[in-house]
């Protein structure tokens, strides 16, 4: 059997990856590249971001999928460009013209203004072209049958939105968001608000909860190292909810732990901590009003 035709032996690796995605790939074929590359049993990604985009899309290798959601509900940022004047189907290149419109004369004072007008809570309207279910079918997959339905506005935060450039008919921003935010309808409000639409030609992740994007770590130089190098890039398994208050096991209770079994501990009460018994982190727990450790996410780690 040739090289190329060999099965690739699985391993228990765990770690988290903070990939650079590359343009014109879905999410979850960079997901199966990076786990194909470390050769692990267990991989998935952090919120998908869509084969026009770019950027911080973490991979959870083995045990860290334990903590992928906390970076799923994750605050995120993003630097996008928006083409003002043409609004298309799906907000963003790939989406048939909808209507064009004459650009206003625009300066910073001008844009300022309305970016003003999207800045803290806000309510947001998902578009069609959605992964959202409507009676257990993606609205997306409606929107391509030509159908559109009612969707109700749900309550967003936008923390940052800055002005990065313009030019005659378009604007770059930075933005800081929170979990549930479209940035395509976000660039399209944008647009609207300024007299004459818009649409995304550029959208790049740069930040996801406590992670920042590392240019150099795509697919590209995962290719070119050792697998010994590819293992020195990832971060621990709980790196996700490493902002978690730390406890010590409880002498002699780390076998109780590691089989979901609670342990009384001499702690103020927390609403979740990390577990770990010397520098090992055995996973996270809730610690009680009545000082019990109680096992919530319990880490099987081969290293």
């Amino acid at each position: 059997m040739s090289a190329a035709k060999q099965k690739i032996v699985r391993r228990p690796i765990s770690g988290v990856f903070l990939l650079n995605k590359p343009l014109e790939i879905s999410s979850n074929a960079a997901l199966q590249k990076v786990r194909w590359l470390f050769r692990a049993e267990k991989a998935g990604h952090t919120g998908a971001l869509d084969p026009l985009a770019t950027g911080l899309l973490p991979i959870c290798l083995g045990e860290a999928t334990k903590f992928s959601h906390y970076l799923l509900d994750s605050v995120k940022r993003y630097q996008t460009t928006v083409r003002l004047g043409i609004t298309t189907a799906t907000g963003d290149v790939e989406g048939d013209i909808l209507e064009q419109k004459q650009v206003p004369v625009l300066t910073a004072e001008k844009i300022e203004q309305v970016l003003a007008k999207f800045r803290g809570d806000i309510q947001q309207i998902p578009p069609m072209y959605s992964a959202l279910k409507r009676q257990g079918k993606p609205l997306y997959e409606l929107a391509r049958q030509g159908i559109e339905v009612e969707r109700e506005a749900r309550p967003i935060t936008i923390y940052q939105l800055d002005l990065l450039e313009f030019s005659s008919d378009s604007i770059t921003l930075d933005v800081t968001c929170s979990k549930g935010t479209y940035i395509r309808v976000l660039g399209e409000d944008i647009g609207q608000a300024l007299g004459c639409g818009g649409h995304l030609t550029q959208l790049h992740r740069i930040g996801t909860g406590a992670f920042d994007l590392i240019p150099e770590y795509t697919i590209d130089y995962l290719e070119t190292l050792t697998e010994a190098e590819r293992e020195a890039l990832l971060l621990p398994a709980y790196a996700p909810v490493d902002h978690f208050p730390k406890v010590q096991i409880p002498e002699g209770r780390r076998d109780y732990f590691c089989n979901g079994m609670e342990s009384n501990i001499e702690h103020a009460a927390a609403a979740q901590v990390l577990v770990f018994d010397a520098e090992t982190c055995l996973g996270l727990a809730e610690i009680t009003d009545k000082k019990r450790l109680v096992p919530k996410r319990v880490l099987h780690l081969n290293k």
